[in-house]
């Protein structure tokens, strides 16, 4: 025989929640109002520093780095600097085999010797034929004289002979004595207008000897400019960068060898045309390099470039043609450091930088 259980009871309905207490409620709005609020101050915090000053990490250090090339041709004899080693202004880089260049100076010194030789040598000649002239001018009044004379002689005997005083023969003799005298006339007047225009010809040797010594003085010194050009000398306080030459290299003109890195850089900020409308010139700027974050360097603001990066870029836009979308252009800004050049060794060519300009500072080195 079966018995059967009992049904179970049924089971209670959920209570209903309790109506919310006011010091709930009162949490609900104190956390809302502090979310706001706190919403409210970042927006401030924001918005306020872009008021008094602008900031951009499109920046980097720059330097105007000088490629080293040599003006001669030769054999590297002596190269007095490694990778990136410190040299100051004046130091000697490197050599150049000089012994053809120094050949070719005591060639040049010797043209120049044998030039002003032969210019003097022309100019004794020119010297000389003042004298020839001055002989040949001074023979002229006697043989006048002797012309004369023997003219006078001619009429005398002249008509001695024709009334028979006097003898044919004799009468003959004074006649062809004048015309000898005549004929050495014409022979000195003729010896002088030789000398005299020997003088233009010997004036003339003298101006191309002239041209010459100075065509010969222009050669040595050209040659001496070459034996200089052997070595090859730092223009500032700098680094080695990018070597390429070695000692034993035979080097061409105009042939990189290495780069001088100056020891003074200074930061290119390429700030939004919007952020310019506050600056100017001279306003001060904190600056934040990358690769030394424990340092805050300081300077300020030297020049605006008249024109976009995209301008100077190898394919400017051109917005005439196609459809035009309005892009914020970014406008390069030179920043020279106010620290001294020992604090800047630290910093190369090409590292990422973050600037801030303050507009609170006045400019104090000109205008905008």
């Amino acid at each position: 025989m079966t018995t059967t259980s009992p049904p179970p009871p049924p089971s209670p309905a959920p209570a209903a929640p309790p109506p919310p207490s006011r010091s709930a409620s009162r949490l609900r709005w104190r956390i809302a109002l502090a979310v706001a609020a706190g919403v409210v101050i970042v927006a401030i915090a924001l918005t306020i520093p872009s008021i008094f000053e602008a900031r951009t990490d499109d920046a980097y250090v720059e330097g105007d780095i000088v490629t080293v090339a040599p003006k001669v041709p030769g054999y590297v004899t002596r190269l007095d600097v490694d990778d990136n080693s410190r040299f100051k202004a004046g130091q000697e880089l490197l050599q150049i085999d000089v012994r053809d260049y120094r050949n070719a100076v005591a060639s040049a010194e010797a043209d120049l010797q044998n030039a002003v030789a032969a210019r003097a040598n022309v100019a004794s000649l020119l010297a000389q034929q003042t004298h020839i002239i001055a002989s040949a001018r001074a023979a002229l009044p006697g043989d006048r004289a002797q012309l004369l004379f023997a003219g006078q002689q001619v009429g005398r005997y002249g008509p001695l002979a024709q009334g028979g005083y006097g003898s044919v023969e004799h009468l003959q003799a004074v006649q062809a004595d004048r015309g000898a005298r005549a004929s050495t006339l014409e022979k000195d007047e003729a010896d002088l207008a030789t000398a005299q225009s020997q003088t233009a010809v010997l004036k003339t040797r003298l101006d191309e000897s002239d041209a010459e010594v100075g065509r010969r003085k222009a050669l040595l010194d050209q040659a001496r400019l070459n034996l200089a050009y052997t070595r090859i000398s730092a223009d500032f306080d700098g680094t080695v960068a990018n070597r390429i030459v070695r000692a034993g290299n035979y080097v061409q003109p105009g042939q990189n060898l290495l780069s001088e890195v100056p020891a003074r850089v200074y930061v290119i900020a390429n700030y939004k045309e919007t952020q310019l409308k506050r600056m100017r010139v001279g306003q001060a700027v904190s600056i934040h390099v990358d690769s030394v974050p424990d340092i805050r360097f300081h300077g300020h603001i030297d020049s605006f470039q008249r024109g976009t990066g995209s301008r100077f870029a190898l394919l400017p836009p051109e917005n005439a043609t196609g459809n035009f979308v309005k892009v914020v252009q970014r406008v390069p800004v030179k920043i020279l450091f106010d620290e001294p050049t020992e604090r800047l060794v630290r910093l190369a060519p090409g590292m990422s930088v973050e600037t801030t300009v303050s507009f609170s500072s006045h400019p104090e080195r000109g205008g905008s």
